[in-house]
């Protein structure tokens, strides 16, 4: 098994430097050769510079609140080191999403939380940030189609992000609307997982059907007291993000006459949706060539696009991988005092 891992692990490398040469080596410079974009890139102006420092500052902050609303008792600068650990894990590692949630998980557990509010809090932020990642998209197509400029493209972008959301919402509802459900579901996954468990040479699930009616009752439980402030925070979160895309193209020169307000939402709702799907770590190569297809399709010059795509997978990424590397390699240092109840 372990050499089938290495194997996966090589392959998803060997994909991903791939794409990442097609992308940077190859197309975009035939949309916009590099002596442009930097041409471009120079005239970045001081006052849009520190606009786009605050809002890079901004996004990376309210990462922490999600966690501080799911997780009671874990602190900001806490919160804010392990979800940049966590983000920047999933950035760099195959499998992408899932492997930052593992890891978020670990280290709240490292830090004494309990598995059963550590999980809960695994579960309502990854579930509202799915839920956002495929409701921006349905919400980009409504206002483009309000100010008609929508496309065949964008439609069928967002008839794939209504199918993806309705589809969570149902997996979500199945759980949580019946203790009946979850119990049978809980005993499925138990009876699923025992044999692969016995060939990983690995002690059976502890778990069942109790465990998911009980998880089932305290997340309802979770989400009833907190919904409100939860999808505020997450929303400022997400937000502040496509704040650094705009703050991009305007920066650059780019005008609202030719790339509008909702016409660079709705390229920054593709954007994360293409960054959720486990095609590269982060989307790398995969994001920066739909945004700029996208932006330009929309009537933006070409290499003020492409400046304006780089600078915001710039400011995206780098903050957070640098910041978050710091943070895995300091985290048994970070540990919080708990109150009483988080250690129950």
């Amino acid at each position: 098994m372990p050499k089938v891992f290495r194997s996966r692990r090589l392959l998803a490398l060997v994909v991903t430097g791939a794409v990442v040469v097609v992308a940077y080596a190859v197309v975009l410079p035939r949309i916009a050769g590099y002596g442009a974009v930097w041409r471009d890139l120079r005239h970045l102006g001081w006052t849009w510079s520190a606009l786009l420092a605050l809002a890079t500052l901004a996004n990376l902050a309210t990462f922490a609140p999600p966690w501080m609303v799911a997780l009671p008792g874990l602190g900001f600068l806490n919160a804010l080191s392990m979800t940049q650990a966590s983000t920047a894990l999933g950035l760099v590692a195959p499998g992408g999403a899932p492997v930052g949630m593992a890891s978020s998980y670990a280290m709240l557990r490292s830090w004494g939380f309990a598995g059963r509010p550590v999980a809960r809090a695994v579960a309502v932020t990854g579930i509202w940030n799915q839920l956002s990642t495929f409701l921006f998209p349905i919400v980009a197509v409504a206002l483009l189609a309000v100010e008609g400029t929508g496309s065949h493209t964008a439609w069928v972008l967002g008839v794939v992000a209504a199918v993806l959301f309705v589809a969570i919402a149902a997996a979500v509802a199945l759980v949580l609307g019946s203790p009946k459900t979850a119990y049978r579901i809980g005993e499925l996954a138990r009876s699923a997982l025992d044999p692969l468990q016995r060939v990983l040479r690995r002690p059976p699930p502890v778990w069942s059907g109790e465990a998911l009616v009980r998880f089932r009752d305290e997340t309802i439980e979770l989400i009833r007291r907190r919904r409100l402030a939860l999808t505020i925070a997450t929303a400022a979160n997400q937000l502040t993000g496509f704040l650094i895309l705009d703050f991009s193209l305007r920066a650059l020169g780019i005008s609202r006459h030719e790339v509008s307000i909702v016409e660079s939402f709705a390229a920054w709702s593709l954007g994360r949706l293409i960054v959720s799907l486990p095609l590269t770590p982060g989307g790398v190569g995969f994001v920066e060539l739909g945004l700029t297809a996208t932006l330009i399709g929309f009537g933006g010059p070409n290499s003020k696009v492409v400046a304006a795509v780089l600078v915001y997978r710039a400011l995206s990424v780098i903050p957070t991988l640098a910041l978050g590397l710091l943070a895995a390699a300091t985290w048994r240092a970070q540990r919080p005092r708990l109150p009483a109840e988080a250690g129950e």
